[in-house]
């Protein structure tokens, strides 16, 4: 089992930069993929970004690359999202999420992720 626990939400003005964190318990953290996941309202959840278990590789929407940067720092078992030049379209609830292997499965359900903080709130006013 994973715990994650999402922070870093709030009110940001278009064009500005947020960036979220996720702190992970249980697992060892360097044993699994991770990812970040939106849904705006009245959307379903969508895939923003994530990353293999060293962090060696990457993946991104095509909403959010060039804007949007994951990372991870395996020694704090924390994963970061870093939003920049938001857009009022990027609200969401976002959403960390973690899977059971140490790689990315971008043809899988959920890009291979199975366990789901409960979410932090994002607001881009316009």
């Amino acid at each position: 089992q994973v715990q994650l626990v999402e922070s870093g939400g709030g009110l940001v003005q278009a064009g500005g930069s947020v960036r979220l964190s996720c702190a992970a318990s249980g697992r060892t953290f360097s044993s699994y993929a991770m990812g970040w996941f939106r849904q705006a309202p009245g959307m379903e959840r969508e895939f923003v970004a994530a990353i293999s278990w060293s962090g060696g590789t990457t993946y991104y929407a095509d909403s959010v690359k060039g804007r949007f940067s994951i990372s991870r720092d395996n020694a704090k078992s924390t994963m970061y999202l870093q939003m920049n030049s938001l857009k009022p379209e990027d609200t969401a609830v976002y959403y960390c999420a973690a899977g059971r292997g140490r790689t990315v499965v971008p043809n899988g359900k959920n890009y291979g992720m199975d366990y789901w903080g409960k979410g932090t709130l994002v607001t881009v006013s316009s």
